[in-house]
């Protein structure tokens, strides 16, 4: 089958597209013939081992510390079944599907093999298999921490970074909860975040939010550019902060933050769940939550798709056609 590659960290060319070994499943696994994967933030940040700040070391014992451990990325994907495993009762040859593999990578290739007990669930037959590709990593990402964050019905959030993979999924997700929501982005993406249900919109450019004498209950970051000490005056009493993104400094400053104020820092590695993988497959066949694709790009095109993710601003997902 072909996949593609990486032997070494580095720039989009360390990727590269070579015939592997088809891999078999399992008794506990299905074979999945893979038709879309995404290139995530995620994805580029493990290729290029560009992770935040004090996370260098953590990262090269978990990855791989003089090469990667798994030469095949890719979180997402979607595609049919192409077998099954002598115990697999969920799922039949045949059945599309769509998932997330947080952990192992692996989509950017042909097939995989993938646990039946895994965040695994039947695609809604309203979508491509290119929008079901990059329901997961966004989707998955701002529900683990809306839920972890503890967000109400009637309650004020603001997401700093509202127009990547996670931003546009945490928009549709908290209004789908009853949540006042504001988008903060760049301008050129100002309607994109409007039309997905955010109830106000800020160009970060024009507009310091931290400075508009607003106040919300939680607060949203997933960029980086908008830590705790930054953004604490704009949170209410007993406000949550959600940090997708950020360094080692702030993590551990997140512990004296909730041991010392009435503030609350969310933090760490958003967990993958199946049963939330299968809520977004209902949200998505009900037409509540949808993915937003920038742009797509054949498997052949892998670097040029890692390229452009790495200038940063993409809108929503990059998608892999397999």
């Amino acid at each position: 089958m072909k996949a593609i590659i990486y032997e070494a960290y580095g720039p989009p060319h360390v990727l590269q597209l070579k015939e592997m070994p088809q891999p078999v499943a399992k008794d506990d696994e299905v074979l999945i013939a893979v038709r879309a994967t995404t290139v995530s933030s995620g994805d580029a940040r493990m290729r290029a081992l560009n992770v935040p700040y004090g996370f260098g070391l953590l990262s090269r014992l978990a990855l791989g510390v003089f090469a990667p451990r798994t030469k095949i990325l890719g979180m997402e994907f979607s595609g049919v079944i192409a077998a099954v495993g002598a115990k697999v009762s969920k799922f039949e040859v045949g059945a599309s599907v769509f998932g997330m593999s947080p952990t192992f990578g692996g989509c950017y290739a042909e097939y995989r093999t993938f646990p039946e007990s895994g965040p695994l669930a039947i695609k809604p037959s309203r979508i491509t298999f290119e929008e079901a590709a990059a329901l997961c990593f966004g989707g998955t990402t701002a529900h683990d921490f809306l839920r972890r964050g503890k967000l109400q019905r009637g309650e004020r959030l603001l997401i700093n970074g509202a127009s990547g993979a996670v931003g546009t999924a945490t928009i549709q997700l908290a209004k789908h909860l009853g949540a006042h929501v504001t988008g903060v982005c760049s301008k050129a993406n100002l309607e994109l975040v409007r039309s997905l249900g955010a109830d106000a919109v800020i160009d970060y450019k024009a507009e310091d939010f931290t400075r508009n004498g607003q106040t919300y209950d939680l607060i949203m970051d997933t960029a980086g550019t908008a830590p705790y000490a930054r953004v604490k005056g704009s949170l209410r009493s007993g406000g949550r902060f959600l940090m997708v993104l950020g360094g080692l400094p702030e993590s551990l400053g997140a512990v004296w933050v909730n041991m010392t104020t009435d503030h609350k820092v969310v933090a760490g590695v958003a967990k993958v769940l199946p049963e939330d993988v299968r809520l977004l497959a209902e949200l998505s066949k009900a037409g509540t939550y949808k993915s937003v694709i920038d742009r797509t790009y054949p498997l052949e095109r892998m670097v040029e798709a890692h390229a452009y993710v790495d200038e940063g601003h993409k809108k929503g997902n990059v998608v892999i056609t397999v």
